[in-house]
């Protein structure tokens, strides 16, 4: 396996979040966000959480030429965990890397591929109640093409979902688009694949619905599919020329991410609208009803940006615990939360630059420790109290004197991220420093060892 992490950049060099709008109502939790852009590889990347200001709480820097994605809080063997993806990305969308877990100190507890050691898709990673994760891979495999217009002796990238035993890493479902979904119900036209394979239906997301069944996304295709869990067999789609249910006005799907089921027959749905080359369509999160007893789709409601954003690539939608929801716009570069009657409570820009988007977001409650003290590091006239991805931290003391035994208090300030610059004393010019942590009520949480000082 390659390193899974890089040096630690400095604090100023980590791309974060511009926040332009925070009103009241916003859920509670940190985001949880992979930021990135392709075109500048050398700038670091990796999982972040941030809090309500753009203020890094975590941040986990990969190598160079990797990226992160799907950074969110689930739940393994009862307890809380942190999981992403970590790979290489590709201009055509794919990915081809490991999925991780790790526990509340940020210690990877499990590294999970697809069966075979193939490597896992950037696009999706759920871990189920049953003790297994739910993959994507995207596997490039010869295919007679000529149906559609290609090459007899092509390629096609097949969309690959696999339930895996997270303990064992046995294989409990295996279902490939190629096998399953006719090459006809694509919607993107076998010549943009150019020498390259086809990447006919392009899976983005699986859900779990009510009845432990799986739905899933295909952008290239235009449409959901639910699959029986246990043999993969198509159960219905809806969306594109093959639909089974009847498509109600405003149920039609343009190039979509990320559904998700949310009860009673329904879909919650990022609706690009648009596909690249195609910019300037509205973006919307849409909520459907898969009706199959009376064999329809009916849109239920929808949430768009006051600014009408539209995102050709990427997006995701979360329902969060107080009946808000989180948009993030993918590609459009922001990161939005609406009350549940669509008033816009939280809006922020994705990092500054060329290219920088996050693929998905999520707001989520969580409570880091990492399993090792923070640290002052005496950097000329400050000390950066650096303790990384430690919650509920809300300030910082600094202790300051000629030795260990004669520290005093020198200052206290308010938490900044998990690097907060403290100004050293005028007075100390040699000497060693200590810095502690404090809870909301100004409490000691943790201190670090003491660095020397000698300016």
């Amino acid at each position: 396996m390659t390193e899974t992490t890089a040096p630690m950049p400095p604090y100023e060099e980590i791309r974060r979040i511009n926040v332009t709008t925070r009103h009241a109502g916003v859920a509670p939790g940190y985001l949880f966000m992979s930021p990135q852009s392709i075109l500048e590889p050398a700038a670091p990347h990796g999982p972040q959480i941030a809090d309500d200001q753009g203020r890094v709480v975590w941040f986990r820097p990969v190598p160079e030429g990797q990226y992160a994605t799907n950074v969110r809080v689930q739940q393994y063997r009862g307890e809380p965990v942190l999981t992403w993806w970590q790979g290489e990305a590709t201009r055509t969308g794919a990915g081809t890397g490991t999925c991780y877990i790790a526990d509340t100190s940020y210690r990877v507890i499990a590294a999970l591929r697809m069966g075979g050691d193939m490597p896992a898709d950037l696009h999706e990673l759920l871990l189920t109640d049953r003790g297994t994760a739910l993959l994507v891979g995207y596997h490039p495999k010869p295919h007679d093409l000529s149906p559609v217009g290609g090459r007899e002796d092509g390629l096609i990238l097949d969309s690959v979902i696999e339930e895996i035993d997270i303990a064992t890493g046995e294989v409990l479902l295996h279902w490939s688009g190629a096998e399953s979904i006719p090459l006809g119900e694509s919607d993107l036209p076998v010549q943009m694949a150019g020498e390259g394979p086809w990447d006919h239906l392009h899976v983005n997301a699986i859900g779990v619905d009510d009845d432990e069944n799986l739905v899933i996304t295909a952008r290239h295709s235009q449409a959901l599919y639910k699959l029986d869990r246990g043999t993969g067999e198509v159960l219905w789609k809806l969306g594109s020329g093959a639909s089974t249910l009847v498509l109600g006005v405003g149920a039609r799907l343009n190039w979509p991410h990320d559904a998700q089921p949310v009860g009673d027959g329904v879909h919650r749905v990022f609706d690009n609208g648009a596909n690249i080359g195609m910019e300037g369509y509205e973006s919307r999160v849409v909520w459907l009803r898969a009706d199959v007893e009376n064999g329809i789709a009916t849109h239920v409601r929808q949430i768009t940006h006051p600014e009408h954003l539209s995102s050709s690539v990427e997006g995701s939608a979360q329902g969060l615990p107080n009946g808000n929801t989180l948009v993030g716009w993918g590609r459009a570069g922001r990161i939005s939360e609406f009350s549940p009657d669509g008033e816009l409570l939280f809006d922020a820009t994705t990092p500054d630059g060329p290219g920088w988007t996050t693929y998905r977001v999520f707001r989520q409650e969580w409570h880091g420790r990492p399993a090792t003290p923070p640290v002052a590091v005496v950097d000329g006239d400050l000390v950066r109290a650096v303790w990384n991805g430690a919650t509920g931290v809300a300030g910082w003391r600094l202790l300051a004197g000629p030795a260990e035994d004669a520290l005093q208090e020198a200052e206290v300030v308010d938490w900044d991220g998990f690097d907060t610059a403290v100004k050293l004393p005028e007075s100390l010019r040699t000497g060693v420093v200590r810095v502690e942590a404090l809870d909301a009520d100004g409490q000691p949480i943790e201190m670090s060892p003491v660095a020397p000082v000698d300016r």
